[in-house]
């Protein structure tokens, strides 16, 4: 499992991963990606630290903590691991009915964002959307839900808006465009 992870990410991040192996000496990965060089960003002095509440520089994730939906175990495993790199973390759930049932009891500073997926076993991310816009939650109205699926057409982006989405990311999800959806919810 943990070599189909390092290959979806590496491959997601537009890289190759090549094995030599040697029978009884034992085998050499290699990954070959194309980076930009990093700038430099100092870390603010009163930065706040733990979870919510938090706004982390535009253009990172850094701190966020999110509440994640996906059933495929593959694909939680894999953005579970892709927004670790970001400095993020995440909790995972199977289903939409987990979702809706963890947001529902957590502390109102918990989650930053959900990222839900929209076809899931149980209850699927649309209903578990409508039901935690209407919960007691005192987050339930504000809290960013944001879709996840491979259907990109403009009718599943609408469908996503229409259930109290606040926005649409297609699979395979990547962090560049995690981020810019971050920044425009921050300035809406």
């Amino acid at each position: 499992l943990g070599m189909a992870i390092t290959k979806n990410l590496v491959e997601l991040m537009g890289g190759v991963i090549r094995v030599d192996s040697t029978q009884g000496k034992g085998s050499t990965f290699t990954v070959e990606l194309s980076l930009a060089r990093a700038r430099e960003i100092p870390p603010a002095a009163d930065a706040p630290q733990g979870h919510p509440g938090r706004r982390p520089p535009a253009g990172t994730l850094k701190g966020l903590f999110f509440l994640v939906a996906e059933d495929n175990e593959l694909n939680a495993e894999i953005l579970a691991e892709m927004l670790d790199m970001e400095g993020a973390k995440c909790e995972i759930v199977p289903n939409g009915q987990a979702a809706v049932e963890r947001f529902g009891a957590a502390p109102p500073d918990k989650y930053d964002m959900i990222l839900m997926d929209v076809q899931m076993p149980v209850m699927d991310g649309y209903e578990a959307t409508r039901r935690i816009r209407a919960c007691g939650h005192p987050r339930a109205r504000e809290i960013p839900i944001v879709a996840m699926t491979a259907n990109a057409f403009a009718e599943d982006v609408r469908h996503a808006l229409d259930a109290g989405m606040n926005g649409h990311l297609s699979k395979p999800i990547n962090m560049d465009a995690v981020r810019e959806l971050l920044g425009r919810l921050r300035e809406a």
